[in-house]
């Protein structure tokens, strides 16, 4: 029997759609702990989603609502697109037709959960994996108990929003806890489920559809582990997913994988941190992978197609052998500079030191070419310290690998608990801005306050995505020495035009058909942000599968097919 319904909504309408792989997990844990669970599912409901939410909670008295923020925004420094104005359009229509609490979570809700619950009004939220607390908390409403009592809650009370002390502060006998009790950068592997096997469905009611997703969007997600022990200066996941690596079960994970397979989603895609770290639970996986389509020729393991992202190092002869195995199409590499003085307090460990050089980048792209795998290799430009002459170092140098597809981004998304967000609070300290900090909707200079110098973290995390009048002011950086036009790097709306001129005449445009570059339109066929993007839809819609940018070669073809049959229109380059 039944102890409650639990509704758990994707208010995601960012086209290509990506399957809500949370929503898999929190259903699979819910099951377990004897709730019944149905998710409403708004990505295929762009324009009626209104009467969507009006039919569903017409006919269901659910005992708690969850809600799933992917992004905040597009990540994409230029286009600075809010997603979350449209998710509060949602949450207050949910909130208009059930009486059921609302709880928040993802991986964007994550970077900033105390401002989206203030700013959503919700009743609770969830910072990391949600698993374990989203369980806990239903079993306090079925059974009467305090959600005070639910460990690692955020809770909307009417004294403030508050978070209850989850285990790894309240038994640690080596660690001060101090209020309020923020949760940023926290171990918590506590929080994740990594025993289970996730149940994945496909044309089921009321449940995730993977493969429509799949015949949709190309793709399916697969975690083999939560969280990152690593501390990049630019890099959310080890805040809103944790700070140590919950690894899961490898056989549970190729379980899920074997029937995504049986479910014909022959291309899955890694949604770790990166999926090298830790390596010798990556090698383990694979093995796995490859000891089942081994024992059994029928096993749809044989065809699945494996697309993974990674770091520079570790990255071996034995690995690249195992993925080449294992089915792997393509590599994703973040290595994001070439010189050792970029990457020197970017790119780094735990305890603060670099862990790769160019030479592991050159390695990695070759050891993939030996093997028949794709590469995309990615570069972050603009970060601390870039100059036009370290810029065309990096892209020349990145052009020389000869990878399948290299990307080229220019500036940076600043959210409130990353070390780069932290420490440029901290040095303008509430009372000065910074050169490089800009938003293309600021109207006065950014100035952002460290959190101790806030009212608490609802005040410090909303000043990365709201000025002091409530509006959107999605905060960005650029590099304050690159060159650019008088006035650019003064003006807090200033656009990095000049630095993306200078990339694309420096590209030879017979090389155009192998790069991404940044636009400044934010909507043409050469770009490469996902929202919406008009390639990326054409890949779709023409049946494409497997990693977007393994098709980018192609993409003048592929968007000509898309206009032939009348699924774009002229899109300016």
């Amino acid at each position: 029997m039944s102890r409650g319904l639990v509704v758990l909504v994707n208010p995601n309408k960012v086209h290509p759609p990506i399957a809500p792989y949370a929503l898999d997990v929190l259903t699979t844990s819910l099951e377990l702990a004897g709730f019944e669970v149905e998710v409403l599912d708004l990505t295929f409901h762009r324009d009626d989603w209104k009467s969507c939410l009006a039919e569903y909670f017409g006919h269901r008295s659910p005992m708690l609502v969850g809600v799933t923020i992917r992004n905040t925004d597009t990540v994409y420094a230029f286009e600075q697109r809010p997603f979350v104005g449209e998710h509060k359009e949602i949450i207050t229509e949910i909130m208009r037709l059930t009486d059921a609490p609302i709880i928040g979570g993802g991986i964007g809700f994550s970077t900033m959960p105390f401002a989206l619950i203030d700013y959503f009004g919700i009743d609770f939220g969830v910072k990391g994996p949600g698993e374990q607390i989203l369980c806990d908390l239903a079993d306090a409403l079925a059974t009467g108990r305090d959600p005070a009592t639910v460990s690692g809650l955020i809770r909307n009370t009417p004294g403030g929003i508050t978070r209850v002390p989850p285990p790894v502060l309240t038994t640690s006998r080596e660690r001060t806890v101090t209020l309020p009790f923020t949760g940023h950068n926290e171990d918590r592997v506590w929080q994740v489920d990594r025993a289970g096997t996730y149940v994945r469905r496909s044309g089921a009611p009321y449940k995730v559809d993977n493969l429509e997703y799949y015949q949709r969007g190309g793709l399916a997600g697969i975690l083999t582990k939560n969280g990152c022990t690593y501390r990049c200066a630019h890099c959310v996941e080890p805040d809103a997913k944790g700070t140590v690596f919950g690894r899961r079960d490898v056989s549970a994970v190729v379980d899920e994988m074997e029937s995504l397979a049986g479910h014909g989603i022959l291309d899955q895609h890694t949604t770790d941190s990166e999926f090298n770290l830790s390596i010798a639970h990556a090698k383990n996986l694979l093995r796995e992978i490859i000891r089942r389509k081994h024992a059994d020729a029928a096993n749809p393991l044989n065809e699945l197609r494996l697309w993974v992202y990674c770091q520079p190092s570790p990255f071996d002869e034995e690995f690249a052998e195992l993925l080449a195995a294992a089915g792997c199409r393509g590599v994703n590499v973040g290595s994001d500079h070439v010189r050792a003085d970029m990457l020197q307090n970017w790119k780094v460990t735990a305890k603060g030191t670099t862990y790769y050089t160019f030479a592991d980048t050159e390695k990695l792209v070759r050891l993939c070419h030996e093997h028949g795998m794709m590469t995309m290799v990615e570069a972050l430009l603009g970060m601390p310290g870039e100059t036009h002459e370290t810029m065309l170092e990096c892209v020349d140098a990145f052009m020389g690998l000869d990878a399948t597809v290299t990307g080229f981004s220019l500036g940076l998304r600043l959210f409130p608990y990353t070390p780069m967000g932290i420490s440029m609070a901290e040095q303008c300290d509430g009372v000065r801005t910074l050169p490089g900090l800009q938003s293309n909707t600021a109207v006065a200079p950014i100035v952002l306050k460290p959190l101790a110098k806030c009212s608490g973290p609802v005040e410090y995390e909303r000043q990365f995505m709201f000025d002091e009048h409530g509006d959107f002011r999605l905060v960005c950086y650029f590099s304050p020495d690159l060159v650019e036009a008088p006035g650019t790097v003064t003006d807090p709306a200033g656009r990095w035009s000049r630095s993306v001129e200078v990339l694309w005449d420096h590209i030879d445009p017979g090389e155009y058909y192998r790069v991404m570059l940044p636009t400044l339109s934010g909507s043409s066929e050469h770009d490469n942000n996902y929202a919406d993007n008009p390639f990326l839809t054409s890949l779709s819609g023409l049946g494409y599968t497997g990693a977007f940018w393994a098709h980018w070669r192609d993409r003048e073809v592929i968007l000509r097919r898309a206009r032939d049959a009348g699924m774009i229109g002229s899109v300016d380059a």
